[in-house]
């Protein structure tokens, strides 16, 4: 079997995908990647990659061509719903002729789409091949997926598309304690993927104090800055505990000299890094946050864009963690994450619900069938 996966061109939305290409090639079917820009990160999984967008660089696209629904999607107090859907519309425009030129050379028996990315629907119809949506985090699929494809009369009638069809089977990685108000589809275990690397022989040692891992994601702290990075520090000091600030290849000379309990590393697979800690500090990304509750460890999210406030608010209601802003961020915060037990019980319990969820393997043979008619 081919299958084709069709993803938004950023890393929180193509690598939650990753897991189940994996499953997929391990049982000998072909798999191939359509993105582009920060998303073609994912070749390093080890995957066949086609970059739909050559030259494609997303914060520059999005400012040169529609800044006014960037900045409606930024909007501090939240982000604007339907800006958001015409903003995934428009990008879906963009990069729909590469999606269906590469789907057309590839011939899938299969189309896998991340949820926001409904240009691999339009492909899957224009092709004749069935579809299946995948969901990143929390934030649900089937309203998004019909707002979004209503954008996209023209884009279809460019490609002889009439319409897409409005139930499309969904695979759903949220746990089902926290899908609202149920899983959509196929659930399946979110299996985190942070992409490889030599570790750091720290990282696999017992800490000598309890642990908190500290991320602003791939995108945010670009666009939000070091702000929250700036309140957690000042609140460090008074409180018993290492926290590792995994930022990424950010210039953090800004913040000045640091307290002897942080430690500033760059890139450290959260994999690895939460199952040292007892918490976590981060944006609320999806990969993110599904990382931590695999791991089982309470989490602070400081919601800045997106859906980050939709997984900020799956987590807080589930009693797995708190959803807070930047200003919150204060030593008594902090040492609460440290010992509340009643967090890190809710926590734990997620993690043991995960593990009984259907590995990506275990849907392997539902997208044979599916694919066979």
């Amino acid at each position: 079997m081919r299958v084709l996966f069709v993803s938004y061109p950023a890393i929180g939305h193509v690598f939650p995908t990753v897991p189940l290409q994996w499953a997929l090639r391990a049982a000998g079917h072909e798999v191939l990647v359509a993105t582009g820009s920060y998303g073609l990160e994912v070749a390093n999984a080890g995957l066949h990659v086609a970059d739909v967008a050559p030259g494609l660089e997303l914060e520059s696209f999005f400012q040169g061509t529609v800044p006014e629904l960037l900045e409606r999607v930024r909007r501090p107090e939240g982000p604007d719903p339907m800006a958001g859907i015409q903003l995934f519309a428009h990008l879906n425009d963009h990069l729909t002729d590469g999606i269906v030129r590469t789907a057309e050379a590839f011939r899938p028996d299969l189309i896998v789409y991340e949820q926001i990315f409904v240009s691999g629907l339009i492909a899957a119809q224009k092709l004749g091949v069935p579809a299946v949506q995948h969901n990143f985090g929390f934030a649900r699929g089937g309203d998004i997926r019909a707002l979004t494809v209503a954008q996209l009369t023209e884009t279809m009638r460019r490609h002889g598309v009439d319409s897409v069809p409005e139930q499309v089977r969904t695979i759903d990685i949220a746990p089902p304690s926290m899908a609202e108000p149920e899983p959509l589809g196929w659930s399946m275990r979110p299996v985190p993927y942070n992409s490889g690397a030599v570790l750091p022989d720290w990282v696999l040692d017992k800490p000598e104090r309890p642990r908190i891992a500290v991320t602003l994601g791939t995108a945010s702290v670009h666009v939000t800055g070091l702000g929250p990075v700036q309140r957690l520090l000042a609140a460090a000091p008074s409180v018993d505990a290492e926290f590792v600030l995994a930022l990424g290849e950010v210039d953090t000379s800004a913040l000045g000299e640091l307290p002897s309990n942080v430690r500033v590393v760059g890139w450290v697979p959260l994999t690895v890094l939460m199952q040292t800690c007892v918490g976590a500090v981060h944006h609320g990304g999806a990969g993110t946050t599904l990382a931590g509750l695999n791991a089982g460890v309470p989490q602070i999210i400081l919601p800045d864009g997106a859906d980050r406030f939709v997984n900020a608010q799956a987590v807080h209601d589930r009693g797995a963690g708190i959803s807070a802003t930047a200003e919150d961020l204060d030593v008594e915060l902090l040492r609460r994450l440290v010992s509340d037990e009643k967090l890190r019980t809710a926590a734990s319990e997620v993690r043991e619900e995960i593990a009984t969820m259907p590995s990506p393997a275990a849907l392997v043979e539902r997208l044979v069938e599916l694919a066979a008619g």
